[in-house]
């Protein structure tokens, strides 16, 4: 056997300096693409926009952009035009070539890190726009500043000619088309809804600046035009446009103390969640931070401050309430946006605030005004109080409904719900369980399975709406509860990830409208209870063929009547029988298994958030009290119904 010593001797003659490698300039960006814009599917094509639209914005936070407009070109390249400064053109002093040729082939290169140049930047979060040169077929750069008018084209990265002057200009700005590199993303098709959303949540959150889209493909030209001076008091009221709203108009807060600035806007709905949303130097944070708890302790301690004072009906009074902070945030709506000179992001994803000193700045402004408002606005703070009382009686509710739960699991064999048939592996992250539409499906599902690490959690039927339900009636329903136990996280107050049993959470419903009823059922409840698991990428939906084509000793399974109708083409349809599947329980235990459960060969679509709040307004319109807006939604989406995302 060789010795860790002679192994290192022997393999020191044949690892030398020949084997060091230095990427130079954007090299390294195109080598290892993810590294720099997170995949190279659809979400990293489109984060190449966002790296080009935030330095258009960052012009805007300085005061010198009004105007942005973005084009999905004809031949499939993108354009971002902003009225800015435009980027500087001089020769740099270090690179001895133009300022203009640096920031877009050196990294990390820009005027972000000048204090002078740009007080806040959303930039910063993100890798700039030599990155996008770098996995781009072609950049084209055009800017207009000192009268002049300056272009220069970059292929792969790599600049084509110096920058040069074209002509002259009374305008200001910088202009970039770019052209995403097919060699480097799975797909080079930019969607004019993902973009349209995230415009727009830019537009609600810059008040006052003006921002458009148009898609000039020939399969379906649009456009639209973004620009709120109500900023996010608007977003707010976007948001709760479906809702029910306690007060007419939002209460909204603007401070600004240590060069951080503090904009909140929240109104209170008959809804039974809390929908807020943050967001530091138009950055979205998903996982929240330390401005976060700062705001919902000030709101926590206002509420309770208020309600000792008493002024609320006697029936209250009589009670010794005191309200949590789930309490207090049930059917809150809230736009949180700061702007901060050096923001600290942590988290997996780098969208979690850690300034510390930033808590106690939030705290302090909330807990001033709020409480100036509640004072001077007794009515409105009363309808606030008076929500959150009733919120606390429906927690105890669901408290008294947990324990009642416990007590009588502790009297049976196991506390797992008994049509759960589960899996022997026990470590979580190897384990799936597929939350099956019907019993006949479960049935199939349970003998194709592989008991080893799939467990197996038929539903009956449409399980409750979550949207129009406080938890007290969530908990008393059998199969919310069923799915509750089986995944071991708890809810509520009570969530752990930590506990999850399964790091597959997997919705197999019929591929018909019924089974996109159910599955948009399941969604909601883990939207609105277990965001957590869709944060950490546990939710999944199965996607179950349509058809069967059986020719000769041939089968082939489609997803699709597209699908089907390219099949029949490609094979031919003599002698084809063609089976359409009205539902799972229809295939047996092997078909099921080869074409819905196998990881070898099965499709399954993971469940992900960009935009909490586009995904917020999407539950309400689909799932919430109001017929006209789901009845508009469906029949907008009504050709393309398939392809909806959920």
């Amino acid at each position: 056997m060789i010795t860790k010593d002679e192994k290192i001797l022997k393999t020191q003659e044949s690892y030398d300096a020949t084997h060091i490698q230095v990427l130079e300039g954007l090299e390294a960006v195109r080598k290892r693409p993810s590294m720099y814009i997170g995949s190279i599917d659809s979400k990293g094509l489109h984060h190449l926009v966002y790296e080009v639209v935030d330095n258009s914005i960052d012009e805007a936070l300085a005061g010198f952009c009004t105007k942005i407009l973005l084009t999905i070109n004809p031949n499939g390249s993108l354009t971002v035009e902003d009225d800015g400064r435009g980027i500087p053109v001089d020769i740099h002093h270090k690179y001895k070539k133009s300022a203009l040729e640096v920031v877009m082939t050196v990294l990390h290169a820009g005027g972000k890190f000048d204090k002078s140049s740009y007080k806040v930047s959303g930039g910063l979060h993100g890798v700039g726009i030599s990155v996008v040169n770098a996995l781009s077929k072609w950049v084209e750069i055009t800017v207009k500043r000192n009268g002049k008018k300056y272009f220069q084209r970059y292929e792969r990265g790599v600049a084509q000619k110096e920058v040069t002057a074209i002509g002259d200009t009374n305008e200001t700005g910088t202009k970039c088309s770019f052209l995403p590199d097919d060699i480097i993303f799975e797909t080079t098709e930019f969607k004019y809804e993902i973009l349209n959303v995230r415009l727009r949540e830019l537009a609600f959150l810059n008040k006052g600046l003006r921002i458009e889209i148009q898609d000039l493909r020939t399969d379906g030209q649009k456009s639209d035009i973004f620009e709120y001076e109500g900023g996010i008091k608007s977003f707010v009221g976007h948001i709760n446009k479906n809702r029910n709203v306690l007060h007419e108009n939002p209460i909204y807060i603007e401070k600004e103390k240590n060069d951080t600035a503090i904009e909140i806007a929240m109104q209170y709905t008959d809804s039974y969640t809390e929908h807020v949303h943050s967001f530091v130097n138009n950055i979205n944070m998903h996982e929240g931070g330390t401005h976060l708890v700062g705001f919902k302790a000030a709101l926590t301690r206002v509420a309770n401050d208020y309600l000792k004072k008493g002024n609320l009906s006697a029936k209250s009074k009589k009670e010794d309430l005191k309200l949590s902070g789930d309490d207090i945030r049930e059917g809150l709506t809230a736009i949180i946006s700061l702007k901060i000179m050096e923001p600290q992001f942590e988290g997996q994803t780098k969208t979690k605030l850690g300034n510390s000193e930033i808590k106690g700045i939030v705290e302090s402004l909330v807990h001033t005004t709020l409480s100036e408002f509640f004072e001077e606005n007794p009515k409105i703070a009363n309808a606030i109080l008076q929500k959150a009382i009733d919120a606390s009686r429906a927690r105890e509710a669901a408290k008294k409904a947990r324990e009642l739960t416990r007590r009588k699991s502790a009297l049976e064999v196991g506390t797992l719900p008994g049509k759960l048939a589960d899996c022997s592996e026990k470590d979580a992250a190897l384990c799936e369980v597929y939350l099956v539409e019907g019993d006949s499906a479960g049935g199939s599902a349970k003998q194709g399975r592989n008991r080893a690490f799939q467990a197996i959690l038929p539903f009956r039927g449409k399980i409750l709406n979550v949207e129009k339900t406080r938890l007290n009636k969530i908990l008393g329903n059998k199969e919310i509860l069923s799915l509750i136990t089986a995944i071991g996280t708890g809810i509520g107050d009570e969530f752990n990830l930590e506990k999850a049993r399964y790091h597959k959470i997997i919705i197999m419903t019929d591929a018909d409208v019924d089974g996109s009823h159910i599955r948009t059922l399941i969604l909601t409840f883990f939207f609105r209870y277990m965001k957590s698991l869709i944060d950490a990428g546990y939710l999944y939906v199965a996607q179950p063929p349509l058809y069967s084509i059986k020719q000769k000793k041939q089968e082939y399974y489609v997803y699709s009547d597209a699908e089907l109708s390219k099949k029949l083409k490609e094979i031919g349809d003599k002698g084809t029988i063609i089976q359409r599947y009205k539902g799972l329980g229809e295939m047996n235990p092997d078909q099921l298994w080869n074409t819905t459960m196998d990881p070898e060969h099965r499709i399954l679509l993971k469940i992900t958030m960009d935009d909490a709040a586009y995904a917020d307004e999407i539950f309400s319109i689909l799932m919430g009290n109001e017929v006209e807006p789901r009845r508009k939604f469906i029949e907008t989406h009504a050709r393309d119904a398939e392809n909806i995302d959920l």
